[in-house]
């Protein structure tokens, strides 16, 4: 237990984890009041350290986190909430705060649709104006990879997979499944 100043609650650290697929969702902290809540409510509660105040998770976005279990580490100092995700656990909008960063950008675009983002653009298109981009990068890897200069592929390759997840984004998916579907063939693989 970690404990932040004179004033501030003891604090311990929370990993939430989705109890469906053991994805690790998020990283928060929890004080005794914290823990109350969530084991009274079924619902997580967290202490946020940044405005100092206990907070519901998903009152204001609706992805609350329904208490599967609640785990005590060996030493005490750490809490695992399994949880079933009434929708996102980040911020940004993505399935996950561990998500690739590029991920995170592309759903955080797709949740609070800045003005002027390219992203944006191009879901406002609908899926299949982003499905095209995905078949002309893919065309344009191909090329590089036979006639061109391996920074030209890197770049590319680059332009393809920020493709896709904005393809994802449009289709509503996370870039996690398309992780486990690999998973799963690697599998059955072996």
């Amino acid at each position: 237990m970690e404990r932040q100043d004179m004033s501030a609650p003891e604090l311990t650290a929370a990993i939430v984890e989705d109890a469906t697929s053991g994805r690790v969702l998020m990283l928060a902290w929890m004080d005794d009041e914290a823990l109350r809540r969530t084991r009274e409510s079924g619902e997580a509660w967290f202490w946020s350290r940044s405005r100092e105040e206990h907070w519901h998770k998903g009152a204001t976005s609706g992805n609350t986190m329904a208490i599967v279990e609640i785990r005590d580490d060996c030493d005490g100092d750490a809490i695992l909430l399994r949880v079933n995700p009434a929708g996102p656990a980040c911020h940004t909008g993505a399935e996950s705060c561990f998500a690739p960063w590029l991920w995170r950008v592309v759903a955080e675009r797709a949740a609070n649709r800045p003005e002027g983002s390219y992203v944006v653009s191009l879901l406002d298109k609908g899926v299949a104006a982003a499905a095209q981009k995905v078949g002309e990068e893919g065309v344009e890897v191909a090329l590089a990879a036979v006639a061109d200069t391996d920074e030209r592929l890197v770049e590319e390759l680059a332009d393809l997979w920020f493709h896709s997840y904005v393809l994802l984004a449009a289709r509503g998916l996370d870039p996690q499944r398309v992780e486990e579907e690999l998973v799963r063939r690697h599998g059955a693989m072996q």
